[in-house]
C-alpha cells in the first residue's frame, strides 16, 4: 500500500497520481486490480448509489458502512473517506469526535473535509493523529450557496485559494483536492505547495486526477459534467444483459439443461 510519503515522492518525480471515487466492495476490487493509486469514498455516494437528492442527506453511518466495504474490496490501497455534511460544522469537540470515529471505524487512511474556513479544525485533527485531506474550489456540500459552477475565477478569489492552500500545508494536511477551478490556477497551486494536489475539473496541471467510478463507466448516472471522460458503458451492457435474461425466462430458455442439477431423487417412484 502506498503511503502519504510515497505520494509526495510521486509529486517530486512528476509521476501523476490516480484516484478513483468508489463506494462498495466490487468497485473497490476493480480499482485495486486496475492499479489505482488511491480510492476516495466520497459522500457523492448519496446520489450515486443511495438515491438521495444531494450529499446533505448522507450520514456518518453511511460513510462508515461504505468505507468498510471499500476497505474489504481494496485491502492494499490507500483510502480517503469524506466527512459528511453536518459532522464537523457544529462544534470543534463534536467534529473531532466524528472524525476520529470515521477514521477509527472505517479503515480509511485519511479523512477529507471541504472548505477553506476550517484551518483550525485541520490543526486539531492532525494533533489528534488523524490524517486530513483538504478540498478547495467547488465543494459539493456547499452547492446550495455556490452552485455547480467554476470557482476561483477572479484574481482575488484565486489568490485567496492559494493562501488557504498554503495554510492547509502548514497545518499538516497530507494532500488537497482541487475541484472546478481554472487550469492555470491549478498549475500555480501545484507549484506553490509540496503536498500533492488531486484535481477534478482542474486541468492537467495538478499532481493527480480523481473521477467517479460510476461516471467513467457510465453506470446508473445521467449526463456527466464537462470534465468527465467516459471509458465504458455499463448501462448499455447491463440493460442489454438483463433484457436477454427476461426474454429467456419468458421463452422457457432459462434455466436449461446446463444450468439445472441432474440428480433425480424421484427416478424410481413409478416402479414401486
Amino acid at each position: 500500500m502506498k503511503s502519504t510519503s510515497d505520494f509526495i515522492e510521486m509529486k517530486k518525480n512528476n509521476e501523476k497520481i490516480t484516484m478513483l471515487t468508489a463506494y462498495d466492495y466490487p468497485s473497490a476490487r476493480q480499482a485495486e486490480a486496475a492499479g489505482v493509486d488511491m480510492i476516495l469514498v466520497g459522500d457523492s455516494l448519496g446520489m450515486t448509489v443511495l438515491g438521495y437528492s444531494s450529499t446533505v442527506e448522507v450520514t456518518l453511518e453511511d460513510m462508515i458502512h461504505h468505507t468498510r466495504a471499500v476497505r474489504r474490496g481494496a485491502p492494499d490501497t490507500y483510502i480517503v473517506a469524506d466527512m459528511p455534511f453536518g459532522t464537523y460544522h457544529v462544534s470543534r469537540e463534536e467534529a473531532v469526535r466524528n472524525a476520529i470515529r470515521l477514521y477509527q471505524e472505517s479503515g480509511a487512511n485519511a479523512v477529507k473535509i471541504e472548505g477553506g474556513h476550517l484551518q483550525k479544525f485541520i490543526h486539531t485533527l492532525v494533533d489528534a493523529g488523524v490524517p486530513v485531506v483538504g478540498h478547495l474550489g467547488l465543494t459539493p456540500q456547499s452547492v446550495g450557496i455556490t452552485g455547480f459552477k467554476m470557482q476561483a475565477s477572479s484574481r482575488e478569489e484565486a489568490e485567496e485559494l492559494l493562501d488557504t492552500l498554503e495554510t492547509f500545508e502548514t497545518l499538516g494536511a497530507v494532500m488537497t483536492v482541487l475541484e472546478a477551478i481554472p487550469g492555470d490556477l491549478a498549475v500555480k497551486a501545484a507549484e506553490r505547495v509540496d503536498i500533492p494536489l488531486i484535481g477534478i475539473g482542474a486541468g492537467a496541471g495538478t499532481d493527480g486526477q480523481v473521477l467517479v467510478y460510476h461516471d467513467i463507466l457510465k453506470y446508473g448516472t445521467g449526463k456527466p459534467p464537462k470534465f468527465v471522460k467516459q471509458y465504458g458503458d455499463f448501462d448499455e451492457i447491463g440493460v442489454k444483459g438483463i433484457k436477454q435474461y427476461v426474454r429467456e425466462v419468458k421463452e422457457l430458455k432459462f434455466p436449461d439443461e446446463q444450468t439445472t442439477y441432474k440428480k433425480k431423487v424421484y427416478e424410481d417412484e413409478n416402479n414401486q
